[in-house]
């Protein structure tokens, strides 16, 4: 080898040392910020809070979340997508963000498999179907007679176009063949107080945000968009009894932009898997209806190319696509 070759290779590693410690270190004393694309006070924020302060306390360092609402999703994710890929801007993706959005949103403003590395999936949240309690239907069959009686008449409301809370009801409507029409908000906060108010009749919510609601007898629940029963809610029905093979859970998963080092993205993964698993936080969890996950990052790649796949076909059918 000459001394020009050598000297090369001593200047490379010289660059890079710097480099390869940072990943190390990650994050040291820079804020790590994770980006919400949904409105604060929803499962997704939530989510984003929990792990925002349990890496923060294990890896010694300081993550904050910052909401960035709107598009269902697409907009703090477009964020995400275009920041610098050093990993200290992350985003809390979803079912939405990272799976529906794809196949209902005419033109996306990221590309949802390219600009990002799935760190892992954080948890599924079930979706329940309530009902204003004026709505005379108490029953799932009941429901569907109804909604099949009078066509277009009654109103569905969802946290947002393209997310699970729309996309569960418009699956509702392809396998029952009714027909409502779509009321969009930008928080499934506003959706509850509208169908607490009479304002919408009918909705498909996360479990964390509705089921305080039902408990207090002031919205009626028919039923779990899952396709089995729920172990804190035994004695309501899944969908799945009177619609055979429906499923329509909430996901939530952790992403990276996509050039950030795979050292830091497997060190947040690891970390990630491993506080799904904390006995506190699986109580936490477990109080609030949601199952806590933590996948590795193959699998969840695999997730979430199924359910692009899954939801594509789900839009196609019920004619959903936004311009």
């Amino acid at each position: 080898m000459t001394m020009t070759r050598r000297a090369m290779i001593a200047a490379a590693c010289l660059l890079s040392a710097p480099a390869a410690l940072a990943q190390a270190d990650y994050p040291g004393n820079k804020v790590v910020t994770i980006v919400v694309p949904f409105a604060a006070g929803g499962t997704t924020d939530l989510l984003g809070r929990v792990l925002a302060d349990r890496l923060g306390a294990r890896l010694n360092g300081k993550f904050i979340v910052e909401n960035r609402p709107g598009a269902g999703g697409n907009t703090g994710s477009a964020a995400v997508a275009r920041s610098e890929p050093d990993g200290y801007t992350l985003t809390m993706g979803t079912v939405s963000s990272h799976a529906i959005n794809p196949g209902v949103y005419a033109k996306m403003p990221y590309d949802h498999i390219k600009d990002f590395t799935p760190i892992s999936q954080v948890a599924s949240v079930p979706n329940i179907l309530m009902v204003n309690l004026d709505l005379p239907a108490k029953t799932v069959p009941e429901l569907i007679a109804l909604l099949k009686a009078n066509p277009g008449k009654y109103s569905f409301g969802s946290s947002g176009a393209g997310t699970s809370t729309h996309m569960a009801a418009e699956l509702f409507k392809v396998e029952t063949g009714t027909d409502m029409v779509h009321v969009p908000y930008r928080s499934s906060g506003q959706v509850t107080q509208d169908l607490l108010s009479g304002q919408i009749q009918i909705t498909f919510d996360n479990i964390t945000i509705a089921w305080p609601h039902v408990e207090a007898g002031k919205i009626r629940a028919l039923a779990t968009a899952t396709p089995e029963r729920l172990a804190v809610a035994k004695d309501l029905p899944a969908l799945a009894e009177f619609i055979p093979g429906y499923a329509a859970a909430s996901w939530h998963g952790f992403f990276a932009p996509s050039a950030v080092p795979k050292a830091i993205t497997a060190k947040l993964s690891a970390e990630v898997q491993a506080i799904m698993r904390e006995p506190a936080v699986v109580e936490q969890m477990k109080k609030l209806g949601v199952d806590p996950v933590g996948s590795t990052q193959e699998q969840f790649t695999a997730y979430i190319a199924s359910e692009t796949k899954r939801w594509a076909e789900v839009a196609r059918k019920a004619n959903v696509r936004i311009e």
